[in-house]
């Protein structure tokens, strides 16, 4: 079986920027795969109003205190930003980070922070998705070398868009965040080269069952897009420590627990429990984790993830 593959979201909210930027060191010393921010304007666990970073700022910054973890939104919002803007700022990343960008992307979903910074929301999530559909097919041609002139009745407006100079890779990564069965996994069978999803594992295995379906559909080969699994783990010796521990993050988060205790995303629990719920995933093709660490950092988990979890999980 493949080796597990792990990447860390420190949450971006809650926090200041010396801490976010040292726990991006640490990740990145501690040998994760890869790092990852949030797109969002407003917190998005408690109090909107909380602290929070810019997300290609961050990931910009952490380029030049990293050397080898790949970084990336995770995942972007479509809405946010023109795509072509968003194809040059994947690209910059790229070339400051030495070729480690990964460039995600998702059809948006927190009405708040849209109606605050005045940015259009759409009049829907199929709206919002069939425009992630063409921003993502526009994004991956122009990525790869190609020009793109938008239909007359297409979302955009591009007129012979080329993009110099290319990514440092020859194929840059494009990760889809999202699990909408109609819509959102025909443009990961479509385009992606990365998938991520949370959830259960009996719905991961409907996810994937219509992911492989859609892959079918349009000739594509699901082997080929790397299913990735988020996930929220607190690592303590016992899970009844390790909830003392979750308890207080979410307060530093101004986050009622009454909010997030029945969120599955949330692993509170020993090596051996957090490794058992991996396997389960790894058994439907989920081969790489990323978990999110919330503010203050947890160096604990941080260090028993890829030091105890991992091993048990590759040795299985």
């Amino acid at each position: 079986m493949t080796e597990l593959r792990l990447g860390i979201l420190p949450w971006s909210q809650g926090t200041d920027w010396p801490e976010l930027e040292q726990v991006a060191r640490r990740v990145d010393e501690l040998g994760y795969d890869h790092l990852w921010s949030w797109d969002h304007l407003h917190a998005i666990f408690g109090e909107p109003q909380q602290p929070i970073f810019e997300g290609w700022l961050t990931l910009a910054a952490w380029a030049k205190v990293t050397s080898r973890a790949r970084l990336g939104l995770l995942v972007g919002a479509n809405t946010f930003r023109n795509p072509g803007l968003v194809a040059k700022s994947v690209t910059t990343l790229d070339h400051m980070s030495d070729g480690r960008a990964i460039l995600g992307l998702g059809g948006a979903w927190f009405e708040y922070e849209h109606m605050r910074h005045g940015i259009d929301f759409g009049s829907g999530f199929g709206q919002r998705l069939d425009r992630l559909d063409e921003a993502v097919g526009a994004v991956r041609t122009v990525l790869d070398g190609g020009s793109v002139t938008s239909p007359d009745d297409g979302w955009y407006d591009f007129q012979d868009l080329r993009q110099e100079p290319l990514p440092l890779q020859s194929h840059l990564p494009l990760m889809i965040g999202g699990s909408g069965e109609r819509k959102t996994l025909r443009t990961v069978a479509r385009y992606a080269d990365m998938w991520n999803a949370m959830g259960p594992t009996d719905v991961l295995r409907r996810k994937v069952e219509v992911l492989e379906r859609h892959c079918a559909e349009v000739g594509r080969d699901p082997r080929e897009i790397e299913r990735t699994l988020g996930c929220k783990p607190i690592i303590r010796d016992s899970e009844s420590e390790a909830r003392r521990v979750w308890r207080a993050l979410m307060e530093r988060n101004l986050t009622p627990m009454a909010n997030v205790e029945k969120d599955d995303t949330f692993w509170p629990g020993t090596p051996e429990q957090v490794a058992e719920r991996i396997g389960a995933a790894r058994e439907l093709g989920f081969d790489t984790v990323i978990a999110e660490i919330p503010a203050p950092y947890d160096s604990e988990t941080l260090e028993r993830l890829i030091g105890e979890v991992k091993p048990l999980v590759d040795q299985a």
